[in-house]
């Protein structure tokens, strides 16, 4: 799922001058895929590794948090609160409890928020994040798009 951060350094370019922001959230509950420690650690894996060859996030990338289970941050309690779960299915390298049904599914899994603090779409974690152009464009011309929320 690494080419993602290819497609959501795209969307900040093309919709960041009209007040478009990608925030990004590493996240490890999800075969523990995000193993930095600190910011600087989880920059450079993305720098180097995954997807490597010198790639730089023109989004602002947050500290690693738990998006689901018993201390998952209150900010996911609510996006997960507005918006149906993108799978009926668990997979199998989860790490966290309890699992429960609105649960992030994997890590990619992106939020469309208005300014108003509205979660207004949800994607699963194989949705190509150019796909989300429409929904952007179509938030933007009605002046209501905020950000897009993604953890990785």
């Amino acid at each position: 799922m690494t080419p993602h951060y290819y497609g959501l350094n795209a969307l900040q370019t093309m919709y960041g001058a009209r007040g478009f922001k990608v925030l990004g959230f590493p996240c490890n509950q999800f075969n523990l895929q995000e193993p930095g420690g600190n910011g600087t650690e989880i920059l450079n894996g993305v720098k180097y590794v995954r997807p490597g060859g010198g790639f730089v996030p023109n989004f602002q990338m947050f500290h690693k948090i738990q998006v689901n289970g018993q201390t998952e941050e209150p900010l996911y309690t609510y996006l997960k609160k507005y918006c149906k779960q993108t799978s009926n299915v668990f997979e199998s390298d989860l790490f966290y409890s309890p699992l429960k049904v609105g649960d992030i599914s994997w890590n990619f899994e992106t939020f469309l928020i208005d300014k108003q603090g509205k979660v207004r779409h949800r994607f699963s974690p194989d949705v190509d994040p150019m796909s989300l152009g429409p929904h952007i464009q179509q938030l933007l011309n009605r002046n209501s798009l905020f950000n897009v929320i993604r953890h990785q």
